[in-house]
C-alpha cells in the first residue's frame, strides 16, 4: 500500500497582485526529500511557500497535507502535519527563552491544558540542538538576530511536524551556525524521514544539502528537478539574469560571478 506524499501541489497558481509567481506547478514531497525554492528578490519565493503553508489560498489549484486539504484537516491538524518557519519574528511581551520554545508543543495540547515535563523535555533537546541550552531563562526581547532565528528554529522543532517549511532559515546566522542548522534539517530528513522545503539564497548550499530544486523566475515560469540538473551554471544564470561560472572543489560545486 502507497504511502500519500508529505506535501502535494496539484495545478497550483499563485500570484501577487499583476504579479505572477507561478503556474500549474506540481510536485509532491515524500518523506526524507528535502526541495529547495530559488529565484532572485522579488519572485516570490516566501509568498509560494506560505501558500504551501496553508497561509494563503493560491489563485488555482490545490495542496494536500498527507492527501487531506487544509480546509478539510482545520488550523490544529494541519500544525501537526507541517511546521513553518517564517522569515521575521516579533516578541510583542517578555517571555523566557524555554517559554518561547514550549509554543511548539501547542498543536499537541488540548485547549486547557498545560504543558507536561515531557513536552519541556522535548523543547529543552531542541535548544541543545540548536546550541541554546544555557540561555533557556533568558528574555526573548534581549537576544540577538542570529540567537532569536536559532531559538525559532528550536521551536519549530519543539513542534515535532514530519513536514518542515522553512522561508529563509539561514537569516541573521553565521556561517558556523547555517552549516549547523542544514545539517540539522539533513539529520531530521535521513534519521526521521522530515520532509523538508526551504527557501535558499546560496546555489552551492541547496546543491550539497537539497535533493531537488524548484527555481522561480518571477514572471510565472518555473523549473523543478533534482539538484545536478537544476544547479548549474546555465540555469542559474538565466535565473539570476547574470552571468556565473561553477567551480568544483573535492566533488563540491560553488557557483561564482563571471
Amino acid at each position: 500500500m502507497s504511502t500519500a506524499p508529505l506535501i502535494e501541489a496539484q495545478t497550483l497558481s499563485v500570484s501577487v497582485g499583476q504579479h505572477q509567481v507561478c503556474t500549474n506547478l506540481n510536485f509532491t514531497l515524500q518523506a526524507g526529500e528535502r526541495l529547495a525554492i530559488l529565484g532572485r528578490n522579488g519572485a516570490g519565493k516566501s509568498t509560494l511557500l506560505s501558500v504551501l503553508a496553508g497561509l494563503r489560498p493560491p489563485d488555482t489549484g490545490e495542496i494536500l497535507l498527507g492527501g487531506t486539504s487544509y480546509a478539510e484537516l482545520g488550523p490544529r491538524q494541519a500544525a501537526l502535519r507541517r511546521g513553518w518557519l517564517e522569515q521575521r519574528h516579533g516578541d510583542a511581551f517578555a517571555s523566557t527563552v524555554l517559554e518561547t520554545t514550549l509554543t511548539g508543543r501547542h498543536p499537541h495540547l488540548g485547549r486547557w491544558d498545560w504543558e507536561s515535563a515531557q513536552d519541556a523535555d522535548i523543547a529543552r533537546a531542541a535548544l541543545r540542538a540548536v546550541g541554546l541550552a544555557e540561555m533557556e531563562q533568558r528574555d526573548v526581547q534581549t537576544l540577538s538576530g542570529g540567537e532569536r532565528q536559532r531559538l525559532a528554529i528550536a521551536t519549530l522543532l519543539t513542534q515535532a511536524a514530519p513536514l518542515y517549511l522553512l522561508d529563509e532559515p539561514l537569516a541573521h546566522l553565521d556561517l558556523n551556525h547555517q552549516i549547523a542548522v542544514l545539517e540539522l534539517f539533513a539529520g531530521a530528513a535521513r534519521d526521521n524521514g522530515a520532509g523538508v522545503i526551504m527557501v535558499l539564497h546560496e546555489p552551492a548550499l541547496a546543491w550539497r544539502y537539497c535533493d531537488r530544486a524548484l527555481l522561480i523566475h518571477g514572471d510565472g515560469r518555473h523549473e523543478l528537478g533534482p539538484v545536478r540538473q537544476m544547479l548549474t551554471a546555465e540555469h542559474l544564470s538565466a535565473l539570476y539574469q547574470h552571468p556565473l561560472q561553477a567551480v568544483e572543489i573535492d566533488g563540491r560545486i560553488g557557483f561564482i560571478p563571471r
